[in-house]
């Protein structure tokens, strides 16, 4: 068992096996050339070590022995892995930081008001994740298969109504930006255990907003979360219940959003492209509680649940002179 006050033990128990091997050890035992074993190293987000560091477990020459093997198939070349392994290194970095900021708060919140929490807690804590790593892991598992499966059959919807081409890395889809009105003057007001919390609830609101509706969350930026949808209809619904909750639940932050509707540019799980930026553009310029959209998005949104109304033209910077939509429910105070 780790001893709980040893870091080089915790690192070992949460690696999964002890240091063995230096750099060049491991490029050796993997049949990795070096010169690609450290572009691997560094797309993961992790520094070159020395070269006479021993920094390196039997998992970690398992992993590249396995990137070897994967390099035989016609699908997968080099450049293909380095770019997978910047996805996966900013993912679980991100992670990871999540899990350890909410294993701290929960850890800190377990000790008396008055005492701080210690290296030696966090060390012990760290050591206390080997039992649950194992569901830790299974979990993630679990939710990569069904996020894979879901990317999948949107990729073959997309493509059987050729709204998509995969091949170009294209496809239409509606781009929404949510983001916190006077977020800076907020978190001017706010201690930090508090602003956290609101940010938090913030993005789990929205996600699960995106979610119910068939949307997908790009990113969250904090004070703001980018998504996409392939319905326009399923974008309006998700727009106006983010809006909606700012102005109803006390508890949550007013928001402003912009959508915008088009051919967007799919990479590396991230969107971009003109759609992206104008819903950013509209976004910005959006009052308190509203929702603006493009006129690509308006002529989309036949059914008689939204009302569109046209503004006034207004420049946005890099698009030029752009007429937005203001999108409401049918019926709403404004709208008669």
């Amino acid at each position: 068992m780790a001893d709980p006050t040893d870091p080089r033990d915790i690192e070992e128990t949460l690696l999964g096996g002890p240091l063995r091997y230096t750099r060049r050890q491991v490029e050796e035992r993997s049949g990795v050339p070096e010169d690609y074993a450290r572009a691997i190293w560094q797309a993961l987000g992790f520094p070159t070590p020395p070269d006479d560091e021993v920094a390196f477990t039997d998992g970690d020459v398992t992993a590249l022995r396995e990137i070897k093997d994967l390099l035989r198939y016609d699908l997968v070349d080099e450049e293909m892995v380095l770019r997978l392994s910047r996805a996966v290194g900013q993912t679980m970095g991100r992670l990871a930081g999540w899990l350890g900021d909410v294993w701290l708060q929960r850890l800190s919140e377990r000790l008396p008001p008055d005492e701080p929490v210690t290296e030696d807690a966090v060390l012990a804590a760290l050591a206390a994740t080997e039992e649950l790593r194992p569901a830790f892991e299974r979990l993630l598992m679990h939710g990569w298969r069904r996020q894979l499966a879901a990317a999948g059959m949107r990729a073959a919807g997309s493509t059987a109504t050729a709204t998509a081409d995969p091949a170009a890395g294209t496809a239409l889809l509606a781009a929404g930006f949510a983001d916190i009105v006077s977020f800076t003057r907020l978190s001017r007001g706010m201690e930090g255990p508090a602003l956290a919390d609101l940010v938090e609830r913030f993005e789990s609101t929205t996600t699960g907003l995106v979610a119910e509706h068939g949307g997908r969350v790009i990113k969250t930026l904090g004070d703001e979360v980018l998504f996409v949808a392939q319905d326009p209809a399923a974008a309006a619904e998700i727009g106006l219940n983010v809006a909606e909750r700012g102005e109803a639940d006390p508890d949550f932050p007013r928001v402003r959003v912009g959508m915008a509707y088009g051919e967007v540019i799919l990479r590396l799980g991230d969107v971009f492209g003109t759609p992206v930026n104008l819903a950013a553009r509209l976004t910005a310029t959006a009052y308190p509680g509203s929702v603006l959209i493009d006129t690509a998005l308006a002529s989309e949104l036949t059914s008689k649940t939204f009302a569109t109304t046209p503004l006034r033209p207004r420049p946005l910077q890099g698009l030029g002179r752009v007429r937005p939509y203001r999108l409401r429910r049918q019926g709403a105070e404004g709208d008669r």
